[in-house]
């Protein structure tokens, strides 16, 4: 702790926050409750995608991540393709300010280190590059916190995020397959910890067997493509995964389940609404969830739940909801391993609603069994993000000693 005398602390929250996706955002609230309950003498502020959103739903001052306002646009005039070229300089420049202003800066859990989307290499992995690259000039310590992490195969991707991971002061992970990539990559991992995603570390609400209520099924359905060496094949991945999803819950709806489609990004509703369109049901609705503690509301009062997107199956599995992943990369698969429902994984490319169904009953059979299992999993992953918190307070902070404990 800091004395009186002393400057507070100034720390900076990076990353493509308040820009449509809860689980970026779950990422950033489970930061923000710990350094205000932590530290509480510290000065906060982000350098994000929504400075706006921000701004309004957490309190903070913030700064745009980009000078060009359409940096995640497709560039297709010759005006937009000088302006995203313009703006990797001016950017260079605002982050280097930005950063010296800080003693620390975190990137708050999230897929910063993964392709398993399609991503271009001077969009966010150049961002990053030139967050912790500066950092490492003005001796601002950056903390890669939780994060997950994947192959990536291509070549300029692959350069920014290795250098980008060396030169940042602090690293942990949200599981062992991320910290195995980042080492494949011939990053030194060998002090690195693996813990547990960050949204592990916020309140879950109520579930519906706690208060004695039957619920409906929620479909957490996903814009999804592939990933980024995929995109040859990205129109007939989307149009397998939108047909199996479908039929899917069309026969949830002819069984006569209430089904509500929930998303995880702004992306998603177009999918939502072309599934709830198909199947012409009264029994599906699309839920107007405006952020993560919405959806772990909307999960914590189902049934049961099918969802690909990533944090929609954490909000699932945070709630204590029998869950089946439509699994879209390996993060997924050692989410559900960890939390003890490994068996109920279904690959996204390969949609097939006849083996959904199968399985899909079968997690239903065992609901009982599989809500103690996620009982005990969710107080384990809650321990081991604040070890988290711990360890990065030591590295950032100077308070206590670091644990370097991995998950069990």
């Amino acid at each position: 702790m800091r004395s009186a005398q002393e400057k507070p602390l100034r720390v900076g929250v990076f990353g493509l926050l308040g820009s449509g996706n809860s689980g970026n955002d779950g990422s950033l609230e489970a930061v923000l409750d710990h350094l205000r309950a932590a530290h509480p003498e510290a000065v906060v502020d982000s350098m994000c995608g929504g400075p706006e959103v921000v701004a309004t739903r957490y309190g903070i001052h913030t700064t745009r991540l980009n000078w060009y306002r359409g940096e995640y646009r497709t560039a297709s005039r010759v005006g937009a393709m000088a302006g995203k070229a313009l703006g990797k300089l001016v950017d260079v420049v605002r982050t280097a300010a930005w950063v010296r202003r800080h003693d620390a800066v975190i990137v708050p859990g999230t897929g910063v280190l993964e392709t398993t989307l399609p991503l271009r290499p001077w969009g966010f992995p150049y961002s990053l590059f030139l967050l912790c690259a500066t950092g490492r000039l003005f001796g601002t310590k950056v903390a890669l916190v939780s994060v997950g992490a994947g192959p990536i195969g291509n070549r300029p991707t692959r350069f920014l995020t290795r250098w980008s991971t060396r030169l940042a002061a602090y690293r942990s992970y949200r599981d062992a397959h991320s910290r195995d990539a980042m080492r494949a990559m011939g990053v030194d991992t060998s002090r690195d910890g693996i813990y547990a995603d960050l949204v592990f570390a916020l309140p879950a609400p109520v579930t519906n067997e706690a208060a004695g209520m039957s619920g409906p099924v929620c479909v957490g359905v996903m814009d999804f493509h592939g990933n980024n060496d995929e995109r040859d094949r990205a129109e007939e991945i989307h149009h397998r995964y939108l047909e199996g999803t479908t039929r899917f819950v069309r026969a949830l709806a002819e069984d006569g389940r209430p089904v509500r489609l929930l998303t995880g990004d702004e992306l998603d509703r177009p999918v939502a609404a072309a599934i709830a369109d198909a199947v012409g049901s009264p029994l599906v609705t699309v839920a107007e969830a405006a952020s993560l503690a919405d959806l772990m509301k909307e999960t914590a009062c189902a049934d049961a739940v099918v969802a690909t997107r990533y944090h929609n199956l954490v909000c699932a599995l945070k709630a204590g909801t029998p869950t089946l992943a439509l699994s879209y990369s390996a993060k997924s698969d050692a989410l559900m391993a960890d939390m003890g429902l490994g068996e109920f994984c279904h690959p996204a490319r390969e949609a097939d609603a006849e083996r959904l169904l199968e399985r899909f009953r079968e997690l239903e059979r065992r609901s009982p069994e599989l809500r103690r299992t996620l009982t005990e999993r969710n107080l384990a992953a809650a321990r081991r993000v604040e070890r988290q918190f711990t360890d990065m307070a030591a590295v950032l902070f100077g308070t206590g000693t670091p644990a370097r404990q991995e998950a069990p």
